[in-house]
């Protein structure tokens, strides 16, 4: 069965592998996902991860989950998907999301690629607002 929408299906591997307490997931590659995986370990979302081409055509992005040292919790506390395929969500420089009133980021599909929120609202773009991450 083909993935119709393949941000849903990053997010929620991500958010599964956690509720299962798992250490790392893997996930089907692409330019897209592995630029979200960027972004969460730029701040600190997740503790690491590699890039692994295969024998199949797309490749695997191997995460190493974060977790809290004393309460044993996911640093990722909820990763809500924004702009839907069937419902695209965009949004002008001076519109930008704040999540929890900047304790989270939302990521922006930018002319200048991926961003933060923070960082479209430096450059001053606007864009497709893909994911909300707390």
């Amino acid at each position: 069965m083909a993935v119709t929408d393949p941000i849903a299906d990053y997010l929620t591997r991500i958010r599964n592998a956690q509720l299962a307490g798992h250490r790392t997931v893997d996930i089907p590659s692409s330019k897209l996902k592995v630029g979200i995986t960027e972004i969460l370990y730029n701040q600190g979302y997740i503790h690491k991860y590699k890039v692994e081409s295969d024998s199949t055509v797309q490749g695997v992005i191997k995460i190493a989950l974060k977790y809290d040292m004393e309460s044993k919790k996911p640093v990722i506390r909820k990763l809500l998907r924004i702009s839907k395929p069937g419902l695209r969500h965009f949004t002008q420089a001076n519109n930008l999301p704040r999540v929890i009133n900047g304790l989270g980021i939302a990521i922006i599909s930018t002319s200048k690629g991926l961003l933060t929120d923070k960082q479209a609202r430096e450059a001053h773009i606007g864009g497709e607002v893909l994911c909300f991450v707390y």
